[in-house]
């Protein structure tokens, strides 16, 4: 058996009736063709250089007064009176040196360990939609057991790196405090790298001490070895308020990661021009990154992207489409100028896990792997423009994924994958069903869907005609049922509630 034929066996499970579902292995995924050049050379340094004359000229306001002392200290132009604050290129190229261009987050199970930056690429459950879906129990609000079963589907599939933050919002939960049970949810759960809140510093620094709650480690070990990130959505154009500040500093304070994102929507929150919209997401990325290291010089930080475009008959926000798609290429070329990890997100605006829903994501996840992303935040779940979590979009989105992982798998060419040995016993008009070349091979040779039906018509429509949505409704079920909560030592489990009983005491009606 050669070396490839059992790195195949090792990766696939064998579809038999009342058998587990296929699923690819854990792996660290690697992307090993070279990135999609869309944009020259020329074009890229025309963008850097408006987004500079963004950051000189037209500045950033920043709702919070202790972000604002850091920009003074440092030497940028600060207006108090507008909170306006104007960097210059000088400042920018200087901070951007101590950046990371890769860096390892490490959850409660090392083995799960999620590497950021270089040629990894990373995919996430779906997160923030306060509505959750699936064909059997309809559209509903977001609500804790929801929450608790799609994170149990994403720690159930291997192709899912990472937790999204609440990837559904359980709003039966006071507002204030639902972070710490979700938290928790995601600890004893999963044993899975996740994302946290970091509207303010509160649910931020909930997020690290739990963490290293349930690593055994002091803050300070933690901010040596990050375990959570965080994504810091910039209010676009050229906002970030308070909140979303103080977050941001925290997670660089305590050395955890943090991927700045503006959502910069062609037509509405930046110019509808593609290079409008670039510059401005390259100015407001740069200045957000400048803030973590401004807080803590290394601090792990990824240059993250969304941006797309609105309908412009009704300003309703569209994903999935060829500008997304282009954005999201040319976004990686943007990040590799600069030496640092890209975050990146598949989208689609269907309100169904329907045919729009999967090529709308499949053209922008291509953008995702062409570009180069690092980690592919939203990968699975999202649909009605993220309000909603589906359960049958998880089973396609993962599907879809699966397909990139294989695809990203390189081509083998060696002795046994030639085949001449058997193209020199089958005649010629023969085939290769009965050589031993393939009955060696059959059960491993291709990727193994688990969601594709292959049936002729005849024998699908007699099974029941089931469509791809339907038949996704029978995977998450299945699932949830092999589902097998990854051990915790009773004790972590016991500081872990301790943690969360008090802080909720502490926190009362107030913020956290």
């Amino acid at each position: 058996m050669t070396a490839s034929r059992s790195r195949r066996s090792a990766d696939r499970a064998h579809s038999r009736a009342g058998a587990a579902i296929p699923q690819l292995s854990a792996k660290n995924v690697r992307n090993p063709y070279p990135p999609m050049q869309l944009l020259s050379v020329d074009q890229i340094e025309a963008i850097h250089e408006a987004s500079m004359r963004i950051l000189e000229n037209f500045g950033i306001e920043v709702m919070s007064s202790r972000a604002l002392a850091l920009f003074e200290q440092a030497g940028a132009s600060v207006d108090h009176a507008t909170q306006t604050v104007r960097l210059d290129r000088g400042l920018v190229a200087e901070k951007l040196q101590t950046t990371r261009p890769t860096y390892t987050l490490t959850p409660r199970n090392p083995a799960q360990a999620v590497h950021i930056g270089g040629d990894t690429i990373n995919f996430t459950l779906v997160a923030g939609p306060p509505n959750v879906h699936d064909c059997e129990r309809g559209r509903r609000a977001g609500n804790y057991g929801d929450y608790c079963e799609l994170v149990r589907l994403a720690q159930h599939f291997n192709c899912i790196t990472m937790l999204g933050n609440q990837v559904c919002a359980p709003v039966e939960l006071p507002a204030n405090s639902r972070h710490l049970d979700t938290y928790l949810a995601n600890l004893t759960l999963t044993d899975k790298a996740f994302h946290v809140s970091a509207i303010g510093r509160g649910r931020a620094l909930d997020g690290i001490e739990m963490m290293a709650i349930s690593r055994g480690l002091t803050l300070e070990q933690l901010a040596d070895d990050s375990g959570v990130t965080t994504i810091i959505s910039v209010n676009s154009p050229r906002r970030f308020d308070e909140m979303m500040a103080e977050g941001l500093m925290t997670m660089a304070e305590f050395g955890q990661s943090v991927a700045v994102t503006p959502f910069t929507l062609m037509g509405a929150m930046s110019p509808v021009t593609l290079a409008g919209a670039l510059a401005q997401q390259n100015a407001e990325a740069l200045f957000g990154i400048v803030l973590t290291q401004l807080v803590r010089p290394g601090a792990p930080v990824m240059y993250g992207a969304f941006t797309s475009n609105v309908d412009m008959r009704s300003g309703a926000p569209a994903f999935g489409t060829p500008e997304n798609t282009k954005a999201n290429i040319a976004s990686g070329q943007l990040a590799r100028r600069y030496n640092l990890p890209y975050r990146t997100t598949p989208g689609s605006a269907s309100n169904a896990a329907d045919a729009q829903g999967a090529y709308e994501t499949m053209m922008a996840l291509w953008g995702a792997v062409l570009g180069h992303g690092n980690l592919v935040y939203h990968a699975a779940g999202w649909q009605e423009g993220g309000l909603t979590a589906s359960f049958e979009k998880f089973i396609l989105d993962v599907e879809m994924i699966q397909h990139m992982i294989e695809f990203l798998r390189p081509i083998a060419v060696d002795e046994g994958e030639l085949a001449l040995d058997a193209l020199g016993r089958v005649p010629t008009g023969g085939h290769f069903f009965g050589d031993p070349h393939t009955l060696e091979r059959y059960s491993t040779a291709f990727y193994q869907p688990i969601v594709s039906n292959w049936q002729n018509y005849e024998a699908w429509a007699e099974a029941g005609g089931l469509d791809a949505t339907a038949r996704a409704t029978r995977v998450w079920k299945k699932a949830l049922e092999e589902y097998r909560q990854p051990a915790m030592d009773a004790s972590v489990r016991e500081a872990l509630e301790a943690y969360v009983a008090r802080r909720k005491e502490e926190i009362g009606d107030g913020e956290p």
